[in-house]
């Protein structure tokens, strides 16, 4: 045995050897020593294998000593939760002296199985990727199939919060998407407008073609102070981020917090992949929303139209008090007829500034060809009267004559159309008395 002993001595595998009748250990080679933290066989020799190797009180649930025989090895393999390590053990029975020990050889297999336990994860990467767009493309509008994409890919890569920045004109980073697995706080809310300083180094590294993986977040504590102070409260410890690219520019990241650690490269690729989805999506999300505008919007005022104005409506709330402003701009038709249309289309314009500016914050319309509209939601009657009387006061200022009809009710209950049909009516008065006034016959 001593002779056996001394062979095992300086082998690269994990070597002990135990009594199969006491379990006490009678040898451990310094390979395994080491792994336990022992500096001597003193340290362990004639305690139990299963109090040292595993921890434990009792003799080990695995514990394969009843089938052991001399000269024939039994082969296993078992994840070692003490040592975090995958091991292919080989284990026999030998006699000496009237007593019987196991030995056991024990080969570290981690690399191998996190190796074929990758091959397995890309092999199914084209699988998950192909459901992902086929979840994404079933959803109606762009902001839909982003956020049914997101969920999707957080959810294959088992992490906690997946999102989305988005780089504005002025230089900084705005999360605009984000899904966050049950129980974690979404942090959406709280990470807008970030200064360009905050991920200056993510960007460098994005212009260098390299992404962002972070394995523990402790790691940056000294180094990049800013940015962990910015992802610690997020209760991140892990990260994988990668750039997204519009012809060749960098608009933004996205990535995903808190993935297995062992994840982390195989996210990174897979982030990779459906970043150019992400992309396509959110410039199809764009050219929606300016197509929506340029359906809602008057081309020449850039006030919104009728369309706009019906969907202004919709989303008052019927208790909310409401003032509605009409205006007609006078002498439109004069302009043009001695003028021509274009110093009428800039008397149209002037006319609109003037109510926008005025009716700041409200909604403002032109709802035809010299017919103008200011919606006031949640409005004081005394408020109203004010800014109406401002118009009138500002309306030189702008070259402009309106004939104006006000009027404010308490609440929305009543029919919009019923408002708008006063408040034109009290237009169509205004407008005489200043026809009157300026003893203009309107029919010349």
């Amino acid at each position: 045995m001593e002779k056996l002993c001394k062979f095992f001595e300086n082998l690269d595998e994990f070597v002990y050897v135990a009594d199969i009748d006491t379990y006490e250990i009678v040898y451990m080679n310094r390979k395994t020593l080491d792994e336990y933290g022992y500096s001597s066989l003193d340290e362990v020799k004639g305690k139990k294998c299963y109090e040292v190797l595993q921890k434990s009180a009792t003799p080990c649930t695995i514990c394969n000593n009843a089938m052991l025989e001399e000269g024939r090895f039994k082969e296993w393999r078992y994840f070692n939760p003490l040592l975090n390590k995958h091991l292919l053990l080989k284990d026999t029975m030998m006699q000496d002296n009237g007593r019987r020990y196991r030995i056991e050889l024990a080969l570290d297999a981690t690399t191998e199985e996190v190796k074929n336990g990758m091959i397995r994860e890309y092999q199914n990467l084209e699988e998950i990727v192909n459901e992902g767009l086929r979840l994404a493309l079933r959803a109606p509008m762009p902001d839909d199939s982003i956020n049914v994409l997101l969920e999707y890919i957080g959810k294959e890569l088992d992490c906690e919060r997946i999102y989305i920045f988005e780089k504005d004109d002025r230089g900084y980073d705005n999360n605009t998407y984000e899904w966050c697995t049950s129980g974690v706080e979404p942090q959406i809310q709280n990470l807008k407008n970030l200064s360009p300083d905050v991920c200056e180094s993510w960007y460098h590294n994005f212009s260098h073609d390299k992404n962002i993986m972070i394995e523990y977040l402790e790691d940056i504590k000294d180094s990049n102070r800013m940015l962990y102070n910015v992802l610690a409260p997020q209760n991140i410890h892990s990260l994988a981020v990668v750039p997204l690219y519009d012809d060749g520019k960098i608009i933004g990241f996205y990535g995903v917090d808190n993935p297995p650690a062992r994840s982390l490269e195989y996210s990174t690729n897979m982030l990779k992949i459906m970043g150019h989805f992400i992309v396509s999506a959110l410039k199809r999300r764009d050219l929606v929303k300016e197509l929506e505008t340029m359906g809602m919007t008057d081309q020449l005022t850039k006030l919104g139209n009728r369309f706009a104005m019906d969907r202004y409506i919709y989303e008052i709330r019927p208790e909310s008090s409401i003032g509605a402003v009409y205006c007609d701009i006078t002498g439109l038709k004069r302009v043009n007829d001695s003028q021509g249309h274009i110093a009428g289309d800039n008397l149209i314009i002037r006319a609109s500034q003037c109510l926008a500016r005025t009716f700041d914050g409200y909604g403002v319309f032109r709802i035809g060809g010299d017919e103008l509209l200011a919606l006031c939601p949640g409005i004081s009657e005394h408020d109203m009267t004010a800014l109406v009387e401002k118009l009138r006061t500002d309306m030189p200022d702008y070259n402009v004559i309106m004939a104006v009809g006000a009027i404010w009710r308490s609440s929305n209950k009543e029919s919009m159309d019923r408002l708008l049909s006063e408040s034109e009516k009290l237009m169509y008065e205004d407008k005489a008395r200043y026809y009157a006034n300026a003893n203009i016959d309107r029919r010349r």
